[in-house]
């Protein structure tokens, strides 16, 4: 950490004069060569961590149309202009780059997220620290490589593996890292903001929720089990957007929950790489007994299992994590799996 961020440190002072246009035009060439291997990401994200190709596709795309944004956003990097209180003069206001940042970013969108972060840091004229999920390290090192190959200076966007306390509580708490970008849960987020408001750094976070879909009397069903199923069960539901909770008022909760289990059931559940399969497996085995331990608190507090409940094991279940797509009723706001993201 300590040599990645002396290296973006050294960077910085070119990379800021860099005119900004210049600088954006390395995120149209990145999401050049990103669209020209966009399927071979995409399966070594799906092989890497598990969620179907087709959603890993779609992982790779949200980074090429970002790259092409910010891209032009190169061309749009206006201040602004004021009309002056004293006699012959004129106040303006012009953009600068704070200097080192470090993003960190977790493993369930591992191109896209991490474009979301870089693109800005190298448009605004930061440089970077760029610490990836443990769990996703090969996209992250194929990522930079990218940025390598389309020209960026050295020092401009600087890789950094390691788990959490070897790595990123150092790049958080490193004297010249000014400013923060983390993605990930809302425990490990209170940690890093209560650290960068000790250290009187700037601060950006994504974190956790728990949200809830609302089906009223008059909607369209057919379309409310469909966004209730994509939303759930979607990257096997490990998102922080992923829909957790649904309330259904009473006049459509009848048949809304029978299209809901017939649309879940019968769910093909399977390796990414089939393009049949909608649910893959989740990323790991901790995650796996997270899992089947909130269903178990679940079932403690009272809430009926309508389907799934259990892990998916034997003949094509063998190698991988795999649950089978799960419903709750009869919940209380109290209980913890309503109010706990379960990931």
């Amino acid at each position: 950490v300590g040599k990645a961020v002396e290296a973006a440190k050294d960077a910085y002072r070119d990379w800021m004069a860099t005119p900004v246009p210049v600088r954006s035009d390395y995120l149209l060439r990145a999401g050049l060569v990103l669209e020209q291997r966009k399927e071979e990401l995409a399966e070594l994200m799906t092989r890497e961590m598990g969620k179907t190709l087709k959603e890993s596709r779609g992982d790779v795309q949200e980074g090429i149309d970002f790259c092409f944004y910010m891209a032009g956003e190169g061309r749009r990097f206006f201040g602004h202009t004021m009309p002056s209180e004293l006699a012959n003069k004129f106040s303006m206001t012009v953009r600068h780059p704070i200097g080192v940042v470090g993003l960190i970013t977790p493993w369930n969108f591992p191109i896209a997220i991490p474009i979301w972060k870089i693109a800005p840091m190298i448009v605004s004229g930061c440089t970077s620290v760029f610490k990836p999920a443990e769990d996703t390290p090969l996209l992250a090192t194929l990522l930079v490589q990218v940025f390598e190959e389309v020209g960026l200076p050295p020092g401009v966007l600087n890789l950094v593996h390691g788990y959490g306390e070897e790595a990123g509580a150092p790049l958080v708490e490193h004297p010249d890292v000014r400013g923060i970008s983390f993605t990930g849960s809302l425990d490990v987020g209170r940690m890093i903001n209560e650290t960068c408001g000790r250290l009187m750094k700037r601060c950006s976070l994504e974190l956790g929720s728990k949200n809830v879909l609302i089906v009223m009397p008059d909607a369209n069903l057919d379309l409310a089990v469909e966004a209730a199923a994509w939303g759930a069960f979607a990257t096997s539901g490990q998102r922080c957007t992923a829909t957790s909770r649904i309330v259904v008022h009473d006049d459509a909760r009848k048949d809304f929950t029978e299209g809901l289990l017939e649309r879940v059931s019968g769910m093909k559940v399977g390796s990414g790489l089939d393009p049949d399969v909608e649910l893959a497996p989740v990323i790991n085995e901790k995650q796996k007994q997270r899992i089947l331990e909130y269903i178990e608190i679940g079932k403690q507090e009272g809430a009926r299992v309508l389907t799934g409940g259990n892990e998916l094991t034997g003949d094509g279940y063998d190698k991988g994590n795999f649950i089978a797509p799960t419903v709750f009723d009869d919940m209380t706001p109290a209980m913890r799996i309503a109010q706990e993201e379960i990931f």
